[in-house]
């Protein structure tokens, strides 16, 4: 279990955290909205609206539960914890860490969530999603890292510390 995977809601910073986390570490770092776009040639909001979020699940699922390597960070897209072949992929190759942070944060944070490929149903409010995934990341997570009121560079050490013990 050499692997770091993060998970979380879009804009805790699971691609910035991770990046800096892998340079500390000597990792690796894949981002796998990257590997969905880059396989489906598209960006991540053309796919959801031509497949469909059903659709675009699968597609996240697949690559996801294809990632194979050590020694890396893997920041997936938030709603990868709706894939279940994927997170037991992840759950076999690495230790996965839940950057957990209050919808006031994500809210503040997050300008437009469909804008940025965030799954999120027609009738769907952005509170809706988060009390609907914090149970889902909640149960996924080895380790939890809360970010509230925190700076970039604390979480960072945040999580290298809570990897350490």
């Amino acid at each position: 279990m050499d692997n770091i995977i993060f998970i979380g809601m879009p804009a805790v910073g699971k691609s910035t955290v991770g990046v800096i986390v892998a340079k500390r570490l000597g990792y690796r770092f894949v981002d796998t909205d990257i590997l969905i776009q880059e396989e489906e040639g598209k960006l991540l909001k053309d796919i959801i609206r031509e497949k469909g979020i059903k659709g675009f699940l699968e597609v996240e699922d697949r690559v996801n539960s294809r990632v194979n390597t050590k020694k890396t960070v893997i920041s997936p897209g938030g709603s990868v914890i709706y894939c279940e072949n994927a997170m037991k992929h992840y759950k076999e190759i690495g230790k996965i860490v839940y950057l957990q942070a209050s919808f006031e944060t994500i809210d503040r944070r997050l300008n437009n969530a469909r804008s940025r490929g965030v799954v999120l149903r027609k009738d769907q409010t952005l509170k809706d999603l988060y009390d609907e995934r914090v149970v889902l990341c909640e149960r996924y997570a080895d380790l939890t890292i809360c970010e509230d009121g925190l700076r970039l560079e604390d979480t960072i050490q945040k999580v290298l510390e809570a990897l350490e013990e």
